[in-house]
């Protein structure tokens, strides 16, 4: 399974794995591949560079990459303070309901449970880019610097090529991975319709080779949403991606440890995605503002309600509910939980270690390789 982006990151697979558990990208790491840390969660920049510093002491000298959330044009954000006054208070009302409702709980006095929604701020993301270059500078592991939200400012690729970060943005239209090459992104990620988080209008099998035909001549293409095997991953390949951009397939690692559980448990997420299939996460803009793929919940049913408001745009819609996040999240009922996922969720169907996943994804590519094989002899 060997690629151009393997010999460019100097890894043994070209599998980049996307997460926000710094556990499960050190894993990924540790096994070959390329873990991505998701850094929306971090509300202080200290909060990162303390997670950086971990990942460093946790990932053999592999090479690792980060994750931000950052429109190439920058708002006009203002503080926090006055982002909560443009919440209408309807909005904040049927959030305290529906949390009731629910029977989703408070977070215990003194608690303090870190919600992530300062992270969907610009100012807030520059400053992860500015702890990822100096962990860069520092420790030269740092190789990736992805943006969920399209190509990132053109200071922020110019000062991650000074710091020889590759930049990738993801794309879900053929427009979007033109404009992200002419402004200087290195990597194309191809989000199909099917994958978890922000996704676009095209299927996979549809956007893969649109976008390789589009750019794959000017930049490599990472094959994202709904893989989840390594039949999957040979598809990619055969389809000219020189990759694959995985997310949801690592959250029922072992090593994940976000959100509450039952001791020596899998967590209340892990267990709502084991009992998932494929046709239980809906699109919707109830997460973040923006089109996001969710796992079908309690929640997700009472945002689609005839009573319910319309989400808010971003950030405003993330200010919101971020406090609800944090309760759901601390909570015990996986019939509740807020959480990205894509349709690749029904495979999800047990807990297993992060070196087990990836060592099940390459005996399966080399299956699938050997089978296409004998069809051409």
């Amino acid at each position: 399974m060997r690629t151009d982006l393997t010999e460019k990151f100097g890894i043994e697979y070209p599998i980049f794995g996307f997460t926000p558990s710094e556990h499960v990208a050190a894993a990924i790491s540790r096994a070959g591949g390329l873990g991505v840390l998701g850094c929306v969660r971090f509300n202080e920049p200290e909060e990162l560079d303390g997670v950086l510093e971990w990942m460093h002491e946790n990932t053999d000298g592999k090479p690792f990459g980060v994750d931000i959330v950052m429109p190439a044009k920058i708002p006009t954000e203002g503080s926090k303070v006055d982002l909560d006054a443009m919440i209408p208070p309807e909005h904040r009302a049927f959030v305290e309901r529906t949390l009731d409702d629910l029977g989703v709980p408070p977070l215990p006095d003194g608690d303090r449970v870190n919600t992530g929604v300062l992270g969907w701020l610009h100012s807030v993301a520059r400053s992860h880019v500015d702890v990822a270059m100096e962990h860069t500078r520092k420790y030269g592991q740092i190789k990736l610097i992805a943006n969920a939200l399209g190509s990132p400012p053109e200071d922020v690729i110019q000062i991650s090529h000074d710091n020889g970060v590759a930049v990738a943005a993801l794309a879900g239209a053929r427009e979007h991975a033109m404009h992200h090459v002419d402004a200087g992104v290195d990597i194309v990620i191809a989000q199909g319709h099917e994958g978890g988080g922000h996704t676009g209008e095209v299927t996979s099998m549809i956007l893969w080779p649109e976008l390789v035909d589009a750019v794959g001549d000017r930049a490599p293409v990472l094959a994202a949403g709904g893989v989840g095997s390594g039949r999957q991953i040979a598809a990619a390949l055969a389809l000219g991606a020189q990759g694959v951009w995985m997310g949801t397939y690592w959250l029922t690692a072992a090593e994940y440890q976000l959100g509450a559980s039952a001791e020596g448990g899998p967590t209340v997420i892990q267990q709502a995605l084991l009992k998932a299939t494929s046709r239980d996460t809906v699109r919707r803009r109830i997460y973040s503002g923006k089109p996001a793929r969710l796992l079908k919940t309690a929640w997700t049913d009472a945002w689609d309600a005839e009573n319910a408001p319309e989400p808010l745009p971003m950030p405003l819609q993330n200010l919101l509910v971020g406090d609800a996040h944090a309760r759901i999240s601390q909570a015990h009922d996986p019939s509740v939980v807020a959480m990205p996922a894509g349709q690749i969720v029904g495979r999800l169907n047990a807990i297993t270690p992060v070196a087990e996943l990836i060592a099940d994804l390459v005996s399966e590519y080399e299956q699938a390789v050997a089978r296409l094989s004998k069809t051409a002899e």
